[in-house]
């Protein structure tokens, strides 16, 4: 198959607004500088310093929050960037390589749709839009760029074309997913619980997957592939989890999800060694000592005694020598079955970094996010959403902002009024969410003079 190695087309820096009204594409480099300066100024971006990562906002100044996360995967993303450049001269993939202004605003973007208490958030709004096209944090995040955001009356933050693709980490329309899965469309006919508290929510794990509402944006962004490429990327696979699931991701996304797994998998390592709940010797014995590891030493026992000096400069110097590890790492493979560079090239790690990594996630996430100390935060988290959800919708007129209730008012459809409810919500910060709680629920709590 033949494929176009020269520049990039102009057409992937036109917004989706100069789309409709037809004025063309721009300098590549001025529209990814303003799609970074779009997410950076955005109030979705700032809400992330208020949203979790993993450890509750009131355990430390120091613990990485959404904000602080996405600002980390940008600056890998970046490494990562450099890293191919510095070794990819005279390759054909280097004229498709991302500029750093470009991976930064994907980077930096990727986030922007997770809700309130994190993964736990993202399961109770889909629990209660599980009838009117479900939630899903990264179906969110597309919402946001096209259609919520502030930038734009009607297209939200309006990223350039290729910027949109690079946050498009699964290509698939959420009916048509679930539409695969017949015990999950029964279970979606029962009724509501009546106490949230007997509600088993691992039951209802959103599926990967983008919401109906922004076909019309997902369509405009494929565009310019051949109807063979996109017939191949928007593919569905089984899977045991029982969602059908997408197969291809474009270049610059999969430079992105690089840049989230070293940022999940070495950076909360670092906030989990400083909260103390990984001493030295579960490490030792669950990582070092593991097979996986054995066969993959990539570093010394001096970036352990580092990792474990109890001082945060020791601390930071072995997590800084792990990341440049996994940098150093990256490369670029073909997927030959596409023609189009953007879907043909991807970037991964080495096998051996690659191996050693999952093996850090699986540590981080065995010993850390299925603790039940930080599980019990994110249950409570989950109540949270699941009973303010439920009181917006039977009381809109009284409990939603006015704005939000202009919108609901002239809403034409259930569907449509839910999603208005699940955007408001998820738009929350966990402190937000807290004290609107706090005010409905708590007869102590709350003010006229409260302004939320």
């Amino acid at each position: 198959m033949q494929v176009n190695n020269s520049k990039p087309e102009l057409d992937w820096t036109q917004r989706y607004s100069d789309f409709l009204i037809g004025n063309k594409s721009r300098q590549e480099r001025i529209v990814y500088q303003r799609d970074r300066a779009r997410v950076i100024h955005s109030a979705s971006f700032r809400r992330l310093q208020a949203k979790t990562q993993i450890f509750g906002l009131n355990e430390s100044d120091f613990y990485r929050t959404r904000l602080t996360h996405s600002m980390e995967v940008a600056q890998i993303g970046s490494g990562l960037v450099e890293q191919l450049i510095t070794v990819g001269e005279g390759q054909n993939h280097l004229n498709w390589l991302p500029s750093f202004y470009l991976i930064e605003s994907i980077c930096l973007a990727h986030d922007l749709g997770h809700p309130p208490f994190g993964h736990g958030g993202e399961i109770a709004l889909n629990y209660m839009m599980r009838k009117y096209g479900g939630f899903e944090g990264n179906a969110q995040t597309l919402r946001i760029l096209s259609r919520l955001g502030e930038y734009t009356t009607n297209n939200g933050i309006d990223l350039s074309r290729r910027a949109t693709l690079g946050v498009l980490k699964y290509p698939a329309i959420y009916d048509d997913i679930i539409k695969k899965t017949p015990q999950y469309l029964e279970k979606i006919k029962q009724k509501d619980v009546t106490d949230f508290k007997t509600l088993n929510m691992q039951q209802w794990q959103p599926p990967k997957s983008i919401y109906n509402d922004e076909k019309i944006i997902f369509d405009w962004v494929l565009a310019l592939f051949s109807e063979q490429d996109r017939a191949k990327f928007i593919e569905l696979k089984a899977s045991e989890q029982g969602f059908y699931k997408t197969q291809h991701k474009s270049l610059d996304t999969t430079l992105m999800e690089v840049a989230d797994d070293i940022a999940y998998g070495v950076h909360d390592l670092e906030d989990a060694v400083a909260i103390g709940v990984l001493p030295k010797d579960l490490w030792q014995k669950k990582v070092i000592e593991h097979k996986v590891f054995q066969r993959h030493k990539l570093w010394e026992d001096e970036i352990n005694n580092r990792l474990f000096s109890g001082r945060a400069k020791g601390r930071k110097h072995a997590i800084s020598k792990i990341v440049d590890i996994m940098i150093e790492s990256v490369k670029i493979i073909e997927k030959e079955s596409f023609e189009h560079p953007l879907l043909r090239y991807q970037a991964t790690l080495g096998k051996a970094e690659s191996e050693v990594l999952e093996l850090l996630k699986s540590f981080i996430y065995e010993n850390v996010i299925t603790l039940p100390e930080v599980k019990g935060m994110e249950y409570k988290g989950q109540l949270i959403v699941l009973d303010l959800f439920k009181s917006l919708r039977a009381n809109p007129q009284a409990l939603l902002p006015r704005n939000t209730y202009e919108k609901f008012k002239y809403a034409t459809n259930q569907r449509d009024k839910y999603r208005i409810i699940s955007d408001y919500i998820s738009g929350m910060t966990n402190t937000y969410a807290s004290r609107l709680y706090e005010k409905l629920f708590t007869a102590s709590q709350g003010s006229i003079f409260d302004r939320l």
